[in-house]
This record gives C-alpha cells, structure tokens and sequence, in this order.
C-alpha cells in the first residue's frame, strides 16, 4: 500500500473501520473526511454476490438520480434528419453523423456520453475499438441507442448515471458532490440502492449486497449498513 499523506492518516482516523454506519452518518463523514482542495465528488461502491463471468448475471443500467450528480455531462449525438433537430433542441452539445465519426477516429474526445439513433450504430459501431475501453459506447441497456433523442438527452442533462458490475462484482456510482446538501446525496444514494436491489439477477446466490461503502475522491471509505437505507 502507498504512503498515505497526513491529510488522508488524519482525515481516515474520523472513521471507525470495524463499523457500518447509517446512510445519513456516513454521508456526514464521507463529506467530513474529504481532502481534496476542489469540489470533490461523493461516490457509492457496491460489492454484490454475483458472478460476472456468467450471462446472467452482469448487471449493468442506468438510473437518473433526483438531484443530479453535479457536472453537468457534455452530450454528443449520432442522428441524421429529424432526430438531428430533436437532438439539437433538447439540448445536446453536438449533433452529426460521419463528421463526428471521423474526429473521434483522430482522437477527439470533448464529450461525456454518446447517443445514437439504432439506425446510426452501423457505422458507430466502427468506433468499437476507440470507444469500448473508455466505456463510451452507446448501448440500448443504458438508454443511449435509442430513437427518443429528446428523452436521452434530457435524462442524461438531468443526472443520469451508468453503472456495470466489474470482474471482481463492484458496482461504482457518482452520487453528488460535497458541496450539496446531506438530504440531496441521502436521497441519491436512496435511488441507486434501490435500483441495485431491483437488478438484482434471479441466478445470484447467497448474500447478494455483501457492502457497502461510500467515499470522496481521494478520501477514505466509510461502510453502510444496508439495513438502514429506508
């Protein structure tokens, strides 16, 4: 493990590692322990009783949280005609098909989620290599191949967060920022717990929400007791 800062041994003292703590206590300390010098955000890792080697039992989705997570997330969209101008009108920051297409594939990336009509994935799908490692490409799971432009956009505008369970079965979400409100990020991270108990694959066994834990960037983890997310 890498030397820690005295920020980080200080900041880590505040929480008591052998206890799981209520979602209004952690976020409280989550906020309190943080030592980043900006805005930093608040994120929620979950560690699930599942297997993702197999089918069915990859979770992966999207969920808009209430109060947004606060970055405001750059949209570029893939459409021709009229969902072009139904793009352009909900707000979308960039709107085209092969000109885009062709930035990308020269490495531009001013963007931080991609819709695209179904119609248009032929040939963003040509992208798969540039954009599958950053997790960039659109996907009907997470509502952004679709053909209700105006829908995804204005979703994704108004704090829509994706989330996929990874090799070892985590799941991290943004939910906020420090700078909001205990009750904005309590509420938050309502909404994805619930939306992970939903998801919950029938072929998981066993304990299937094995932790919980909430955390600032470079700040120390503080465990939820899931019994007390109401």
């Amino acid at each position: 493990m890498a030397n820690k800062g005295k920020k980080y041994v200080e900041a880590a003292k505040l929480v008591d590692r052998t206890k799981a703590y209520t979602v209004a206590e952690a976020v409280e300390l989550a906020k309190k322990t943080s030592i980043a010098k900006f805005d930093a955000t608040v994120e929620a890792a979950f560690r699930l009783g599942v297997d993702p080697k197999k089918a069915d039992q990859q979770i992966r989705g999207a969920v808009v949280l209430p109060n947004g997570t606060g970055k405001t997330q750059r949209v570029l969209v893939f459409a021709k005609g009229e969902k072009a101008k139904e793009a352009e009108a909900a707000g979308a920051d960039y709107v085209g098909d092969s000109e885009y297409i062709n930035k990308i594939s020269q490495g531009w990336f001013e963007f931080d989620v991609i819709v695209a009509t179904p119609d248009m994935m032929g040939e963003v799908g040509k992208l798969g290599r540039t954009l599958g490692p950053k997790g960039l490409m659109p996907n009907p799971k997470t509502g952004t191949v679709t053909f209700d432009v105006t829908k995804a956009v204005n979703e994704i505008k108004a704090g829509k967060v994706e989330y996929r369970v990874d090799k070892a079965g985590n799941i991290h979400v943004p939910i906020g920022k420090v700078s909001f409100e205990d009750q904005k990020l309590i509420e938050n991270f309502n909404t994805i717990f619930e939306t992970m108990m939903k998801v919950k694959p029938s072929a998981a066994k066993g304990t299937y929400m094995k932790n919980v834990t909430l955390s600032t960037t470079m700040g120390p983890g503080v465990k939820v007791d899931p019994s007390t997310v109401k």
